[in-house]
C-alpha cells in the first residue's frame, strides 16, 4: 500500500482467500484492505495517538439518512454529551480532493451538526470549523486535540 502523510503506525493484517485484511480497532474486526480503508485506519490511529481522542468516543462507518437517502460516514468523534465533535470523510489516496468532497461532508453535517470537519485522502488533509450562525465553514491549520471540557 501507498505511504501516507500520517505518522507510521502498527497494524494487524491477515490473509485469507487471497485477500489482505486489516484489523479495525473500533469495529473490532478485520476489514478488506482497500485504498480507502488504508486511509481510514491511519486516520483513526492519528486521532487516537496524536490528537488523544478516546477510542470510546470514535465511531466508524455508520449509516445516516441525508434527504431520505442512505449514506455512510467514515469517522465520527462524539463529545461526552453525545453531540458530534468531528466528522471525517476519507477518500482513497488515488482520489484528488475537490469541491464535491466538501459538498458531501457538508451534506452529512446538515444531519450531524458536527463542530469540526476533516477531509483526507491520506496525502492531503483539510480541516474546517463550522460557523452555524453564518452557515459556512472556515478552514483551519489542524483540528484541536481532545479536551474533556
Amino acid at each position: 500500500m501507498q505511504k501516507l502523510n500520517f505518522p507510521t503506525y502498527s497494524f494487524r493484517f491477515k490473509n485469507s482467500e487471497n485477500k489482505v485484511s486489516i484489523f479495525d480497532e473500533i469495529r473490532k474486526r478485520f476489514m478488506v484492505l482497500q485504498p480507502e480503508e488504508w486511509v481510514r485506519q491511519h486516520c483513526v490511529q492519528y486521532l487516537m495517538h496524536e490528537k488523544k481522542y478516546p477510542k470510546s468516543l470514535i465511531n466508524v462507518e455508520k449509516e445516516l439518512k441525508v434527504n431520505n437517502l442512505r449514506k455512510r460516514y467514515d469517522i465520527v468523534i462524539y463529545n461526552t454529551d453525545g453531540s458530534i465533535h468531528l466528522i471525517v470523510e476519507c477518500k482513497s489516496y488515488k482520489i484528488a480532493i475537490n469541491q464535491n468532497t466538501f459538498d458531501q461532508i457538508a451534506r452529512y453535517n446538515l444531519e450531524l451538526n458536527a463542530t469540526y470537519l476533516m477531509v483526507t485522502n491520506g496525502i492531503n488533509h483539510y480541516y474546517c470549523a463550522m460557523d452555524f450562525k453564518e452557515e459556512r465553514y472556515q478552514f483551519l491549520r489542524d483540528i484541536p486535540a481532545y479536551s474533556k471540557s
